[in-house]
């Protein structure tokens, strides 16, 4: 396999597999539409390649001198993830009511990656296997390849969630679908604070 299937291999494995980002982003193709919800799959993909960059360029040094760091990332984020998770399940499920009603902006989506621990683990995990060598030219092909394979893979969950808009046109529906999605937001935080 040459080096570049491989890396958009790895790529799509950590991409498409569920976590919070992916949650949101079914949740917001739900709620507002595929098109709607780009704004956030474009910022979550633009916030994890920086992320991954960065760390391709020297920020996993940083993280290994001070471990405390890593740790105060990941309960940061969990708590993070935590609030969303309350927010989504105290939702009322009326689609036009006000300030719940706003899309998941690209800021947003940028701080989730930023926040969420799987987010950091596939990047120090990433650059470590295909750019160990702070080969700056590696660092920036996994990047590359990494932030087409991120894109689709986010914009899939969102798509996946415009074909639920039909369903969720009953408040109670929408409580009930953003209360599994606030389940699987708290399971991803159990899951990735064990791991």
């Amino acid at each position: 396999m040459n080096l570049i299937a491989s890396m958009a291999a790895f790529a799509l494995a950590a991409s498409i597999s569920p976590g919070p980002v992916n949650i949101v982003a079914l949740g917001s193709g739900a709620r507002y539409g595929f098109t709607a919800s780009l704004p956030h799959v474009t910022g979550a993909t633009i916030g994890f390649s920086l992320l991954l960059l960065l760390t391709g360029l020297g920020l996993h040094e940083m993280i290994v001198q001070w471990p405390q760091l890593t740790e105060a990332i990941r309960w940061a984020g969990a708590a993070f993830l935590l609030y969303m998770a309350w927010r989504l399940a105290m939702d009322s499920g009326e689609l036009d009511a006000g300030p719940a009603t706003r899309r998941p902006s690209i800021a947003q989506g940028a701080a989730m990656q930023w926040l969420n621990p799987k987010a950091w683990l596939a990047s120090v995990a990433g650059m470590g296997t295909y750019a160990s060598g702070g080969d700056a030219a590696a660092v920036w092909l996994f990047t590359g390849v990494y932030f087409v394979i991120c894109y689709l893979s986010i914009a899939s969950w969102a798509w996946a969630g415009s074909f639920l808009q039909d369903y969720l046109q009953e408040s109670a529906r929408v409580r009930f679908f953003n209360r599994v999605m606030a389940t699987m937001i708290m399971l991803s935080v159990v899951y990735l604070i064990v791991a």
